[in-house]
């Protein structure tokens, strides 16, 4: 179990959360986001791997960009 790197006495546990950007006046919201989230305060950690994701998630909507996008992750990954 790894410990959170801000609080240090809580564990970081699997989880989902919503992932917000904001990209050249759009807004978009990525829901259910796998991560890692600390049973003590809260804090969340996104792996390497889910931001690489992210980044090619938000890299498209960015060509087709309009003002708002709430997209779930699993769809879109």
């Amino acid at each position: 179990m790894m410990n959170c790197l801000v609080c240090k006495s809580g564990d970081m546990k699997p989880a989902t959360e919503s992932y917000f950007a904001n990209l050249n006046n759009c807004y978009v919201i990525i829901e259910n986001v796998p991560c890692y989230k600390c049973d003590q305060c809260g804090e969340t950690v996104f792996s390497a791997s889910v931001m690489e994701r992210i980044d090619d998630i938000l890299e498209h909507l960015e060509k087709v960009a309009s003002k708002i996008f709430i997209v779930n992750y699993s769809s879109a990954a």
